[in-house]
């Protein structure tokens, strides 16, 4: 195995240049979730251009691909990059910069894209030398709900053939580059958006006892939603409930007739996370109706909560840790963070881990979602190869 390691370290030297590139296109191109069809159209030309037969239209922008060993039906391992960019204006000051106004690779994606082409033409190089199948999976939409991969998933992308295990990577900018981070069992957290609807009766400020005042309904209904993360919920089980949105559209002297509330839902147990719903939605509703107004409450269910199984995780992370050395493999905190893979987690053995991308030496320091986003691009030819052996690693358990 360790010559078969050396030859995927070569190989990922070799190309890393190309990939670099198809980073840079695909930063410079990019589409909103659901929006993918360019970066569709250049993956399945990549992918054909090595000699691979690309299914498309997958979920409307999916592509998935298949390299089979030798002995093909003996495991299958699914491996996963998400295509979709955000709705974000570009700060930086680079050649590769969005020239989309309004769009940005601001969560790596462009990264996750690239580096598993990169890993199919190592892949593919090397099909002669491993038994059993690769798939990939080339994911729109991982954003915004229902999420792109519960659609694939819906429409068999787990299926002919079934993985035996998936395995997905997302960039890290708070770990230092050539490092890699993992964590077994509960990682990232589901995702579950709230919206209210405080109806009362407005009119003149100076009269409240002739109004049914839904500012003042609605700010009683926020602070007591808060006991159920202080009161009901079992300290031991991770959970955030937060509002970033609250709409009195009144001014000094006029109360108005409804006020509007937005937030978020996240826990890490999904029995956890419906029975919070529950609560919340009727307190709200009590709560409002007991001062004579009432409360709409609308739940947009996200994504669950990301599980990586223990066994898999911990053999991926024993094969990463041959690859890049031990000092090189770190411990990841709870995330309260979504990502729609949690969606293969809930249905196949997965394992989710990070790839540092920060280099603080050169100013590459931006969190996702932020118009400064950038990476360190050693990080590609390190992930490229790693998932290469990741991969062949799991194909032989």
């Amino acid at each position: 195995m360790s010559q078969l390691q050396e030859k995927i370290k070569a190989l990922a030297k070799a190309q890393s240049a190309d990939i670099i590139a198809h980073r840079r296109h695909l930063h410079s191109n990019p589409e909103l979730s659901f929006e993918e069809f360019k970066t569709a159209k250049y993956v399945a030309a990549e992918l054909t251009a090595i000699g691979l037969s690309p299914q498309e239209g997958i979920a409307g922008t999916g592509v998935v691909a298949l390299i089979e060993g030798r002995n093909p039906e003996s495991r299958v391992v699914g491996l996963r990059a998400d295509m979709d960019a955000l709705p974000i204006l570009e700060a930086n000051d680079v050649p590769y910069k969005s020239t989309v106004p309004g769009v940005m690779h601001a969560c790596g994606h462009d990264v996750h894209t690239s580096s598993l082409l990169g890993t199919a033409r190592i892949l593919n190089q090397l099909k002669e030398e491993f038994e059993g199948t690769i798939k990939l999976v080339f994911q729109p939409a991982e954003e915004k709900a229902p999420g792109g991969a519960s659609l694939m998933i819906r429409e068999g992308v787990l299926e002919n053939p079934r993985p035996t295990s998936m395995v997905g990577q997302h960039v890290a900018p708070n770990i230092p580059v050539g490092k890699i981070g993992f964590r077994e069992g509960m990682y990232m957290a589901s995702t579950d958006e709230l919206y209210l609807t405080v109806k009362g009766k407005g009119g003149h400020a100076a009269a409240p006892h002739q109004l049914v005042d839904p500012v003042l309904m609605a700010s009683h209904i926020i602070v007591a939603l808060q006991q159920i993360i202080s009161r009901n919920r079992n300290p031991a089980n991770p959970a955030v409930l937060s509002f970033g949105r609250f709409i009195a559209d009144g001014v000094t002297n006029v109360i108005p007739n409804e006020v509007t509330i937005q937030g978020t839902w996240r826990c890490m147990d999904e029995e956890w996370r419906e029975d919070g719903l529950k609560r919340m939605k009727k307190m709200a509703e009590n709560i409002a109706e007991a001062m004579g107004g009432s409360c709409e409450f609308e739940i947009l269910k996200g994504y669950p909560f990301l599980k990586n199984h223990p066994e898999l995780t911990r053999r991926v992370r024993t094969a990463a840790t041959g690859y890049v050395g031990a000092e090189n493999v770190i411990d990841l905190d709870l995330w309260m963070a979504g990502e729609d893979f949690a969606f293969y987690s809930q249905v196949v053995d997965s394992c989710f881990y990070r790839l540092g991308t920060r280099n603080e030496a050169r100013g590459i320091i931006s969190g996702v979602h932020t118009p400064t986003f950038d990476i360190d691009e050693d990080a590609l030819e390190i992930s490229t190869g790693l998932m290469s052996w990741l991969a062949i690693s799991e194909l032989n358990v």
